[in-house]
């Protein structure tokens, strides 16, 4: 079992940045691919981004592109999303999901989550 907390969530004016932290229980946590998807209240949960074992980006949520970043630190069983100019949309529970294959936008159907980190964008 992968065990995944999340954090670096707050409140942030549109136009700020945060950095949201993923972090994995196992130290083979490198195998896997990771996945941020977001939740905003009384929406579905919904792909935001993912990232290979070896840290390359697999694939952005088309309203992210070219704002958010996926990262990863193997050594420190970390996966990270930067996120830059924050919309008010972006204002979401976001989760992180790990797996041994890759990770896409089309199910949810993974068997680990997070708890979740608050995004708030306020404009």
């Amino acid at each position: 079992q992968v065990h995944l907390v999340e954090s670096g969530g707050g409140l942030v004016q549109a136009g700020g940045s945060l950095r949201l932290s993923c972090a994995a229980s196992r130290h083979d946590a490198s195998s896997y691919h990771v996945g941020w998807f977001r939740e905003a209240q009384g929406k579905e949960r919904d792909f935001v981004a993912a990232i290979s074992p070896s840290g390359r980006p697999t694939d952005y949520a088309d309203s992210v592109k070219g704002r958010f970043t996926i990262s990863r630190d193997n050594g420190k069983n970390t996966v990270y999303l930067q996120m830059n100019s924050l919309k008010p949309e972006d204002t979401a529970v976001y989760y992180c999901t790990a797996d041994l294959g890759m990770v896409v936008p089309t199910t949810l159907e993974y068997p680990y989550w997070g708890q979740g980190t608050q995004v708030t964008v306020s404009s």
